[in-house]
């Protein structure tokens, strides 16, 4: 009698992917409810306590180039095992802080050692899975950091008004990090390490033009590669504009505390539908087209802002923002995976994430020292929704040299 055919492990890889991004980022979008009570029991500027999250977007970001390499390398199980107990010791220490320095040391130094692990090896990782479905896969998968956005911000501002600052952070640190773990171990590299193919097929995928393994030595050589890191760098500048500003902008705007923070929670709910949107509807139409429609989509939000003047409209902007910064993270995996093949795709992913979205650790300080300059928020809006218009140019390119090369 044989023995019945094992079960597809591709979707408890998704689900693996999916908790670690929901612990991670909600860890890190939770930064902002421990602000006020650091700031006020040690004396600190809000200047002083920005600082070090802003060290720590930087480095997080360009140190997925070195965690994509290690998730190729070794896999993502020890990669990510290590990053989260790394993410927890960071965050954790935080919490002991008495110095600003210290805060630069904890958050903007050791944290990032543990976050870069997150967002690169999971998507490259869940990208490995699947082909046919690639793109929903990893919409699933990335929604987890989304879903972590709206869910433990709240917990953690629970914790704080029960706890205070620090016991709160210590204990939402060490949780994240010890369910990280535990989803690390389901983390598998890729269908062939345990006897399977891509999306469960009874046979191997068809190898496509772009190759079954370049390498990140051999794509860096290529334009296309150099192109998609322009786009995504043009996209990026801008991307914590809202997160940081929205809330100000709304108060502004005569907005009340609840109502500015609301904005935040649009972008949140934004971000999941437009994850899962954008992967779903990238099978069905490609990944190029999908890409289109998120940059002229978060242009016209960024359009939205400078012209809202009540609650609604802004809660549209956010919303939009969030639905097209959602969907546009979330396709980069699976345009690697398509335009590069699957062997090396977490390097690749890493070195364009490393190269592309560090710079997004400047943009919400020029947007603050414009609004110093101007006295408004319009000209960042502006220009943020200029360097989409760009980012969907450089999309036209790229459709265009996809085409002349099929």
């Amino acid at each position: 009698m044989s023995a019945a055919p094992r079960r597809f492990d591709g979707w408890w890889v998704v689900a693996a992917a999916f908790s670690v991004l929901f612990f991670a980022y909600g860890l890190q979008f939770s930064y902002g409810v421990f602000v006020r009570g650091m700031a006020l029991e040690m004396g600190w500027s809000r200047a002083a306590t920005a600082l070090p999250y802003s060290i720590y977007v930087f480095f997080y970001s360009v140190l997925s180039a070195f965690s994509g390499r290690a998730t190729d390398r070794h896999g993502p199980r020890p990669v990510i095992a290590l990053g989260a107990v790394l993410l927890g010791l960071g965050w954790g220490l935080s919490a002991l802080v008495r110095e600003p320095w210290h805060l630069s040391l904890t958050l903007g130094v050791i944290a990032p050692l543990g976050m870069c692990v997150a967002w690169v090896p999971c998507n490259a990782t869940v990208s490995r899975w699947f082909t046919r479905r690639r793109g929903t896969a990893v919409a699933v998968a990335s929604t987890g950091g989304s879903l972590g956005n709206l869910v433990v911000p709240a917990l953690a501002a629970a914790l704080v008004a029960a706890w205070g600052w620090r016991w709160a952070m210590g204990a939402v640190s060490v949780a994240s990090a010890l369910l990280m773990l535990g989803a690390s171990r389901f983390m598998l590299r890729d269908p062939e390490s345990v006897g399977q193919w891509p999306d469960g097929d009874p046979s191997p995928p068809p190898v496509s033009a772009a190759g079954a393994g370049r390498t990140l030595a051999d794509v860096r050589r290529t334009g296309v590669f150099w192109l998609v890191i322009a786009i995504y760098f043009l996209t990026w500048v801008p991307v914590f504009v809202p997160f940081v500003h929205a809330a100000a902008y709304a108060e502004d705007l005569g907005l009340g505390t609840v109502a500015a923070a609301s904005a935040i929670s649009a972008i949140g709910i934004g971000g999941i539908v437009g994850r899962l949107c954008s992967g779903v509807v990238s099978d069905r139409i490609g990944r190029v087209p999908a890409l289109l429609g998120v940059f002229a989509l978060q242009a016209l939000s960024f359009a939205l802002f400078t012209l809202a003047r009540d609650l609604y409209v802004l809660w549209l902007a956010a919303s939009l923002f969030g639905f097209s910064y959602g969907g546009g993270v979330t396709l980069l995996p699976p345009l690697c995976g398509d335009l590069f093949g699957r062997a090396h795709v977490a390097s690749i992913v890493g070195m364009i994430f490393a190269v592309a979205g560090a710079p997004a650790a400047i943009g919400p300080f020029v947007a603050g020292w414009l609004f110093d300059t101007t006295g408004s928020y319009a000209a960042a809006f502006n220009c943020s929704a200029a360097l989409n218009i760009a980012a969907f140019v450089l999309t036209v390119v790229l459709a265009r040299q996809r085409a002349r090369d099929a």
